[in-house]
């Protein structure tokens, strides 16, 4: 049965993706000088000695390899890697790790060899090993703008597969089948009462399938796609034998009823689903604007929301995944400590805004900063996309950065 998804829970699993999406970003920069970076997936549950056998035969066809630099630092990373899978036991997480290695450095006369790991907020379903010049991340790039989970129902009048649709993770739950279409008319019935029959027992086909959707989709469901060949499924949206907590979210042609079906409701359901997930974010930034406006229960700019979150007066922390700011923490000759906040482009300063010489003591990624005090204080946190105009409004007019309050 659908697990009815908290507000908590989805704040965590919306900052769990934009943690993995800046992680990419990191990764995607980074080049190999030849084939020398190394990526590896173990999937979830997966016997950790499998993949470090493979990982050793690698590296005896690594002693083939002519580059010396580059042989050298093919096997070096193998060998962190395998050192690395021990810390695991002796299976993968229950979500899987993607781990990646090699030598990173921009500096040909330098050997940087370092090693990063993601545990995925969805369960990895794959298992491999690749080397090339660069890491391969497309299995965790399709994760990254899963949001939400959606309900599928595929049918005609004769059968119906229900399932849900995660990112592109179709699971299939239930399939039903109808016997209305298989009645054969006997001898001395009127033509009006078996057309009653067939309508009733059409009719009870179309309860039962609306029972299963009460069983799946009621809780933790964004809402449901209906999908099949010909009349069947307009005619049971209109009944609508479900419970009206279950929201269709519409309806689509497809040629069959069976996964093959649902992969076409998948293929074709990009434009409902955007849409549902821009309403979100509309309906949430239009909140904001308005609080900001009437001088209500919303701030902006960095000093004040983050006063608000040390307050605890803050109760939910707005970021944009747009905003590209570093947070100093730098030391004036006098010994006094400030911090400075710049754009992540910008090279470390080497003055404070007012003119005074200062030195860098550390530095910290400005969102990660601010989730993490959001954290510390229990408000949750809402990640702002750039793809919405809403969230591009967000972005340029508010510098990607806001809070809503619990009270003034």
């Amino acid at each position: 049965m659908g697990k009815m998804e908290t507000e908590t829970e989805k704040a965590a699993r919306g900052k769990a993706l934009y943690q993995l999406k800046r992680q990419l970003d990191h990764l995607k920069n980074m080049r190999g000088s030849g084939t020398e970076l190394i990526s590896v997936y173990l999937s979830a549950g997966q016997a950790i000695h499998e993949m470090s056998n493979k990982l050793k035969e690698e590296a005896g066809a690594a002693s083939n390899i002519k580059s010396k630099s580059t042989r050298k630092n093919v096997m070096d990373a193998l060998e962190r890697i395998i050192h690395h899978l021990k810390v695991y036991g002796n299976s993968a997480p229950e979500s899987g790790v993607a781990i990646f290695c090699g030598n990173v450095s921009d500096n040909p006369a330098r050997t940087d060899i370092e090693l990063f790991t993601i545990f995925p907020p969805q369960a990895l379903t794959i298992s491999l090993y690749r080397c090339d010049s660069r890491f391969f991340l497309e299995p965790l790039s399709r994760t990254v703008d899963v949001k939400d989970t959606y309900g599928l129902v595929v049918l005609d009048g004769r059968e119906c597969t229900l399932a849900t649709l995660r990112g592109t993770v179709i699971t299939v739950l239930r399939r039903l089948n109808s016997t209305a279409h298989s009645k054969i008319r006997k001898g001395g019935q009127s033509a009006r009462r078996f057309e009653r029959l067939i309508e009733e027992s059409i009719e009870y086909y179309y309860k039962r399938i609306g029972e299963a959707m009460d069983q799946y989709f009621v809780t933790g469901i964004k809402g449901v796609i209906v999908g099949g060949p010909g009349p069947a499924k307009e005619d049971f949206v209109k009944m609508s034998p479900f419970n009206y907590q279950i929201h269709v979210l519409g309806v689509i042609d497809t040629g069959y009823t069976d996964e093959q079906g649902l992969r076409e409701v998948m293929a074709k359901c990009g434009d409902i689903v955007h849409a549902q997930e821009a309403f979100r974010e509309k309906q949430l930034i239009d909140r904001f604007i308005k609080e900001v406006v009437s001088g209500g229960l919303a701030v902006y700019g960095e000093a004040v929301v983050r006063a608000a979150l040390e307050s605890k007066q803050g109760g939910t922390l707005l970021i944009s995944e747009g905003l590209k700011w570093k947070r100093y923490h730098v030391k004036l000759q006098n010994g006094e400590e400030r911090f400075i906040n710049k754009r992540a482009e910008e090279d470390p300063p080497k003055a404070t805004p007012d003119g005074q010489s200062c030195s860098v003591l550390s530095t910290v990624d400005l969102a990660d900063n601010l989730i993490e005090l959001a954290d510390s204080v229990g408000a949750k946190t809402e990640i702002i996309s750039t793809d919405t105009s809403e969230g591009a409004q967000f972005l340029q007019s508010f510098y990607g950065l806001g809070a809503f309050l619990r009270y003034r």
